[in-house]
């Protein structure tokens, strides 16, 4: 039995408190209604759209965090950082971001994605990438969201460098994974962490 439109209402604002990265498509899932439905339940909660629910987490989380590079230079747009530990980006693949003849996004931008995503993890003003070592697991489509993952995986004292692994996903599926070298200017002592 489907919930009544109040109760549904209540569910949605619940969901969307806890994932505010769901898409109207998914919530229409979920809820078994139309994608129509959820909108305007959407408008009538005063609930904003997707794009500006992520512009909203990323001002109060992100915009202040990042040192290593301007914020605006970040391919996709981060959602969630801790610097020298994690950070969370988001991608949605547009029509000149794909090859024409097959829909299939270039590699470049999944790549520039996730480097931008560890160079803005580092917490230092000045932070490059050495080396690197990546691996496309399948292609990824127009109208797909890719979902990039960093974690500073290796931080050695007295050292300039730091690894940190990106693992990229399209829902649940890793669709890119890289190591990624990261030169930084100034080092960790013995005792910091």
């Amino acid at each position: 039995m489907r919930p009544s439109k109040k109760e549904r209402q209540k569910l949605l604002r619940q969901t969307i408190d806890d994932n505010p990265f769901i898409t109207d498509e998914e919530l229409s899932e979920k809820f078994s209604v139309s994608v129509q439905t959820i909108r305007l339940d959407r408008m009538e909660l005063s609930i904003p759209e997707l794009r500006e629910r992520i512009k909203s987490v990323a001002e109060k989380h992100v915009v202040n965090e990042v040192k290593a590079l301007p914020i605006d230079e970040v391919i996709g747009e981060i959602i969630d950082i801790e610097l020298d530990e994690s950070a969370i980006s988001i991608f949605d693949v547009q029509k000149e971001h794909v090859f024409k003849r097959n829909l299939i996004a270039r590699g470049h931008h999944l790549f520039a994605q996730a480097n931008s995503l560890a160079v803005a993890v580092i917490n230092d003003d000045l932070a490059l990438t050495v080396k690197v070592n990546i691996h496309y697991t399948r292609p990824v489509k127009l109208g797909e969201r890719v979902v990039a993952k960093a974690k500073v995986r290796k931080r050695t004292p007295n050292s300039d460098r730091t690894v940190v692994e990106v693992l990229s996903y399209v829902g649940k599926e890793l669709v890119f994974k890289g190591e990624f070298e990261m030169y930084r200017s100034s080092q960790m002592n013995e005792g910091e962490e």
